[in-house]
């Protein structure tokens, strides 16, 4: 394994009933103006929200509200956040809701305190934020493990781009499967999908052999294969959604990328994807992901042939793919470009602008050239 230095920044209360507990222990710690963060409203639907108001009061913080955080969270949408917290000196975010909710408040966190346009920073001079807003995170919908990392995915519409930016870390995130019961069974599984791809294309990165990151990736991976198929059989099983959401944090929060390279050359082929279509992350995923495995199958024989026997007990790499295919079609997310929900229509001229745009990773079993990125996605039509 490579030299790695690993800390893990997020105190985690998981299980049911343990938001009280984490209010109660992480409250105290923070100041006394809160902006509470969240998506389109439906935490005001299944009655997350009136429970977080009660203890909020209780706990004697003013509260801020800042609402609308759509599905792929908006570079504008980061501004708009930052505009808020200075001008009502909010001392603590406590983002409620999924990934996109919990990674536009972390930028909003790093953003809030900086008087550059954090992108510029990142991205023009290669630096990085180093303070921000504490942030806290009450997870509704599992799948991206964004509560677990500093990493956030934004799309920056003026740029037609959509990929990460280094913000804050949540200091505590309650994990709690009651809250992802009034989830729609399809953004459940897609979501799942997403955290089999986060442990999929980690694995499948540069590593030496018999090194403990892969096989607890293998772990992870197998795992939300085990629990999706339980979701299959019945969407309200509480311990599959417990277990998912587990395998949803362990996939982000750095274990199994330490001392070892990672690949993630589908997320950033389905981000620029994203940054024309506004797509559902997870199942641009799911379209991709096959196509570019057996893209590179050779390059990764071995790999396959080990992910296949562990996850899907598969004895071919070939058939491990096709069972990978199989459950994306048993859990009825999208196969092709077609079926995904877009903004714009998706034609040749805008997937060659994705392959043209997007990120190359220079880690993975082997390197893509533009165009083989274009062929894969041609392929997904």
């Amino acid at each position: 394994m490579n030299k790695f230095t690993y800390s893990y920044p997020t105190k985690v209360y998981f299980g049911q009933k343990v938001v009280k507990k984490a209010f109660d222990e992480e409250l105290p710690k923070v100041g006394k103006t809160i902006m509470l963060a969240y998506g389109g409203g439906s935490i005001k639907k299944n009655g997350i929200y009136d429970e977080l108001i009660t203890l909020l009061k209780k706990a004697g913080k003013e509260i801020v509200e800042f609402y609308g955080i759509m599905p792929n969270p908006t570079y504008a949408k980061v501004q708009e956040g930052a505009a808020l917290v200075r001008e009502r000196q909010v001392e603590f975010i406590l983002a409620v809701g999924g990934g996109s909710v919990i990674d536009c408040c972390k930028v909003i966190s790093a953003q809030a305190v900086l008087d550059e346009d954090i992108w510029e920073l990142e991205y023009n001079k290669g630096r990085f934020p180093t303070s921000g807003i504490p942030v806290g995170a009450v997870v509704t919908a599992s799948g991206t493990g964004a509560e677990m990392n500093n990493g956030a995915v934004i799309t920056h519409e003026d740029k037609l781009w959509k990929g990460g930016i280094f913000g804050t870390p949540a200091s505590f995130a309650v994990l709690d499967p009651d809250y992802t019961m009034s989830v729609p069974p399809m953004q459940v599984l897609s979501g799942t999908f997403d955290t089999l791809s986060h442990a999929m294309e980690t694995y499948l990165g540069d590593s030496d052999a018999d090194n403990v990151s892969d096989d607890v990736a293998l772990a992870v991976m197998r795992n939300t294969v085990v629990n999706m198929r339980r979701l299959l059989a019945d969407i309200n099983d509480i311990q599959a959604r417990s277990n998912l959401m587990w395998d949803s944090a362990m996939a982000e929060n750095g274990i199994l990328k330490a001392g070892r390279l990672t690949d993630f050359q589908v997320h950033q082929i389905e981000h620029q994807l994203g940054a024309y279509t506004d797509c559902n992350h997870g199942q641009g995923l799911a379209v991709i992901q096959p196509i570019y495995y057996r893209h590179i199958l050779e390059a990764a024989r071995e790999k396959f042939t080990r992910f296949a026997k562990v996850v899907f007990g598969a004895d071919t790499a070939e058939a491990g793919l096709d069972e990978l295919e199989k459950l994306i079609r048993d859990c009825g997310l999208p196969t092709k470009m077609g079926e995904l929900k877009s903004i714009v229509e998706i034609t040749p001229e805008l997937l060659r602008q994705v392959a043209d745009t997007c990120n190359i990773i220079k880690s993975g079993p082997r390197e893509l050239t533009r165009n083989e990125i274009y062929d894969i996605l041609n392929e997904a039509c």
